[in-house]
């Protein structure tokens, strides 16, 4: 079996990938290789599907500028046979907090913010009440909103992207891959479980939290594990005005959902692996007291339902590693790495991928700063302030 182009991960990054190879006709035959069709224990469905302008790399910025545009127009791009692909993108905005020590960090990412075009406004303890009165402020020394930021249905950008892809002629497969297998300079081929292979004349790595371990049988080190985190959905009383995405500085993360809120806290002492078990204690220990310092009228809120998904955490910078593999072989390329930023570059990730294969380079966004170099050269490229 050969194919000229092997994505292996058919999430919402492999996703946006193949569409963006096939969209114009020059890639040739493309392939997906997607163990899980179903999409049950991959990250994308159980992500919050934040997108924010929030950083303090250009390079993210800019990414979530283009797609943040994508998304705007993503039903009718991704239209599929005159249906639409309905992603229920909300921009209700996304909104930091920080106290006194980190608060000049804060500051400082807004003049980068803002320089590169967003739309982003500083408030201190009283302007944020003014503007949010559910909060409680009296520990915030200054908050960034972002306006025009917001969330979409995950599930639905991904399957999006899988459909179009699909609609373009890139195939689908149902299978693992064992290994990847390099002659002296370049991929050959793609080892399957079942027993099959697959030639190849440029293979990408785009497996998530799987991708360190499908990278290693070719010999490439990548700085990428699972890291495991809780989500909660929970209801909420009335009288709670419309909310932005918050991030505060307890860590404590929320939006809306429906008629209740999606949030959670992050537990940064639970190892590195895959863990999809629900500890039904931790919300009630560490969770809902952070939502009701944080909103006081969550003191009486009702918990739905818990669940687990993995971040593919870069230990390295906590940044995404995109492009080919420096010093390595010259046709495996990778994205990966996105620590919880996937949904919301997927889009710019997807077309800076496919102008690396088909043109040869970095066409629209030079994101020459994220590429493998930095992983050999052992130099952190990290963000400053709330990741």
């Amino acid at each position: 079996m050969r194919y000229d182009i092997v994505v292996v991960g058919g999430a919402i990054i492999g996703s946006s990938i193949a569409y963006h190879l096939a969209r114009d006709g020059r890639a040739g035959a493309i392939a997906v290789i997607e163990p899980d069709p179903t999409y049950e224990w991959a990250a994308t469905p159980r992500a919050t599907g934040g997108v924010r302008q929030l950083f303090s790399l250009p390079e993210n910025i800019r990414m979530s500028q283009a797609s943040l545009a994508f998304y705007l127009d993503f039903a009718t791009t991704m239209a599929v046979d005159g249906a639409p692909a309905e992603i229920d993108f909300r921009r209700q905005g996304y909104l930091f907090l920080t106290g006194g020590d980190d608060a000049a960090v804060l500051e400082a990412n807004w003049r980068t913010q803002t320089a590169l075009g967003a739309r982003v406004e500083l408030l201190d303890a009283a302007a944020l009440k003014r503007r949010f009165p559910s909060l409680r402020v009296d520990d915030v020394a200054l908050a960034a909103l972002s306006p025009d930021d917001g969330w979409l249905d995950p599930y639905g950008a991904l399957m999006g992207f899988r459909r179009k892809a699909r609609s373009l002629g890139v195939a689908y497969l149902a299978e693992r891959v064992a290994a990847i297998e390099a002659g002296r300079r370049s991929v050959e081929r793609v080892r399957l479980a079942s027993g099959g292979a697959i030639e190849a004349s440029a293979v990408v790595i785009a497996a998530g939290a799987w991708s360190a371990e499908i990278a290693a049988t070719a010999g490439m080190r990548l700085p990428v594990e699972p890291m495991s985190r809780m989500q909660h959905y929970f209801d909420v009383p009335a009288g709670i005005e419309p909310l932005p995405l918050i991030r505060d500085l307890a860590g404590l993360g929320m939006r809306p959902e429906g008629k209740g809120f999606i949030g959670g806290v992050a537990d940064w002492s639970v190892p590195a692996g895959f863990d999809f078990e629900v500890d039904h204690g931790y919300f009630e220990r560490t969770v809902w007291p952070r939502l009701a310092h944080r909103v006081p009228a969550l003191e009486t809120l009702k918990l739905g339902r818990t669940w687990r998904g993995h971040y593919a955490r870069n230990t390295l910078d906590g940044n995404m590693i995109i492009g080919p593999w420096t010093g390595g072989l010259a046709n495996l390329y990778v994205a990966v790495g996105f620590s919880g930023h996937g949904i919301m570059h997927a889009p710019a990730v997807g077309r800076a991928i496919a102008e690396l294969v088909l043109d040869g380079g970095f066409r629209s966004l030079d994101l020459a700063p994220l590429s493998y170099r930095r992983v050999v050269e052992g130099k952190a490229y990290a963000e400053k302030g709330i990741k």
